[in-house]
């Protein structure tokens, strides 16, 4: 293990977080909250000067980087930069406690948009930068931190593929230039693109320049933070199309958008993974609405896929909004809801959950399977793309199925177990709370069902069980392995 190369890169990103504090700093001084831009200035002085003295000023003799180092230095510094990150909410008071204020900062750049927050309107009337910040997280992760990094600083050396595969989503990550600098500039003009095209649509429909920027953040990052206590509920009907939208759009595979900017429109056609996506959000949306309105939730079927569009678009790309509170829908269209909630966006977007090219390789593997069992001397392969998927991929996608199950039946039993000597106000978190707050965490969509639905949220866990939700959102952003390398033993040995 090479300490001195991944202490180097830990206090670049740290110095790199000053830079990122330096926005709500600026956002503080535009609304005269001269107060909370002397905190954030004040935090960002101190990343400056950490990651000048033990990063610049100590560069590493060794530059040797295998996979290994790449893993650690992508968990911790998911981990670093949101207990820094948590500070601002707790010196401003905004979110005194600060277990409390490292769930919200977690949340945010995990894209994942579970809050602890009772008071969302006062956030956003009496410290504008705050809310600001809290919504930046959301877009800084979304992309992630260190394919940032990697895009705009100087990194020498072969190690930045081992970053850029430790930190996106998806069984596999590719390189659209030769350099890897180069692909991570190729994804955020992508991405800042997609950015900007939003805040102007949404400043068309009549929000203000912030309430645009900071509901931007919140969509192209798939994360769900809003500006107020009701979510999207009380914005006009074209703003709730815009954010559909943007939110359907970036849950697909960036790589779609580079092959239709060099006229590769065959290749981004053939994506399996974009088809069944929008297959499986348009089917599930009709099935909503019509189970919404056969109920009597709903009088008309427009207005019922109107908000069954934008509540299916949320949670399959792992965003979190709200138009109306789904947790009083009928049973078939929570179910399905939650089973949205595990299967997630496409690899290689901004979303989080399972991945739909995870899902097609195993259904297409079990298929396969079934073939042999009858034609024991067939050979099959696994096919996506109009491609062979490597056995390696195959088998790396069945273990990411058992590790994450273990996972989530790992916490789930954590927090049903923390929970049972939790009671507030006489009510119990009961299993559809647990379960799904397990879910919304892991899979990063934020709301879950029952207490933890749209009108709810996660302040009244316990302590302990904020901390397993905390890993759950971190493991889920960084596709688990990661995160869990942290605690293998061998991995630490020289």
């Amino acid at each position: 293990m090479n300490f001195s190369i991944i202490r180097y890169i830990l206090f670049m990103l740290v110095e790199f977080m000053a830079a990122l504090l330096a926005v709500p700093t600026l956002v503080c001084l535009i609304y005269g909250e001269w107060k909370d831009a002397i905190i954030f200035a004040s935090i960002a002085l101190i990343c400056l000067a950490s990651g000048f003295f033990f990063g610049y000023l100590k560069k590493p003799e060794n530059r040797t980087f295998y996979a290994r180092e790449g893993f650690v230095t992508t968990a911790l510094a998911w981990i670093i930069l949101s207990l820094i990150g948590a500070v601002p909410f707790t010196v401003t008071g905004t979110i005194p406690n600060y277990l409390d204020a490292v769930f919200e900062t977690v949340s945010g750049f995990t894209t994942t948009g579970a809050t602890i927050l009772t008071e969302i309107d006062g956030l956003t009337e009496f410290h504008r930068g705050v809310q600001f910040w809290r919504c930046f997280t959301h877009w800084v992760g979304g992309m992630g931190i260190l394919v940032f990094m990697l895009a705009i600083l100087p990194m020498a050396g072969g190690y930045s593929m081992h970053l850029m595969k430790a930190e996106s989503p998806g069984p596999s990550v590719g390189k659209y230039a030769p350099r890897v600098k180069d692909t991570a500039k190729i994804l955020y003009s992508i991405y800042i693109a997609i950015t900007l095209t939003e805040m102007v649509c949404l400043k068309i429909t009549g929000l203000s320049v912030y309430e645009s920027m900071t509901l931007t953040f919140s969509t192209v990052g798939t994360g769900g933070f809003g500006l107020l206590g009701t979510s999207i509920l009380e914005y006009s009907y074209a703003t709730q199309v815009v954010i559909t939208i943007f939110m359907a759009l970036c849950g697909v595979n960036f790589s779609v958008y580079y092959f239709l900017l060099t006229r590769k429109f065959k290749e981004a056609w053939h994506i399996d993974e974009m088809r069944w996506y929008f297959i499986i959000m348009f089917a599930s949306s009709i099935l909503i609405a019509l189970n919404v309105v056969q109920n009597g939730v709903i009088a008309s079927f427009g207005e019922a896929f109107h908000h069954s569009m934008f509540t299916v678009a949320s949670i399959m790309t792992t965003t979190g909004f709200a138009t109306l509170d789904f947790n009083v829908w009928p049973q078939f269209s929570r179910t399905l809801i939650f089973l949205l909630t595990c299967i997630g966006a496409c690899a290689g977007s901004t979303g989080g959950g399972f991945k739909f090219s995870r899902i097609i390789i195993l259904i297409r593997n079990a298929k396969n399977e079934v073939i042999k069992t009858l034609h024991p001397k067939s050979v099959q392969k696994v096919y996506m793309d109009d491609h062979v998927v490597e056995d390696t991929t195959v088998k790396g996608t069945n273990a990411y199925l058992a590790i994450y199950t273990i996972t989530f039946l790992t916490s789930f039993l954590l927090v049903a177990f923390f929970e049972s000597f939790n009671v507030i106000d006489f009510e119990v978190f009961d299993f559809e709370t647990n379960i799904t707050a397990v879910a919304a965490t892991l899979n990063n969509v934020g709301p879950g069902l029952n207490m933890v639905g749209p009108t709810g949220g996660f302040h009244d866990f316990s302590w302990a069980s904020k901390v397993v939700l905390i890993f759950d959102m971190l493991a889920g952003r960084l596709e688990l392995m990661p995160v869990l390398i942290l605690f293998y033993r061998k991995t630490w040995h020289k």
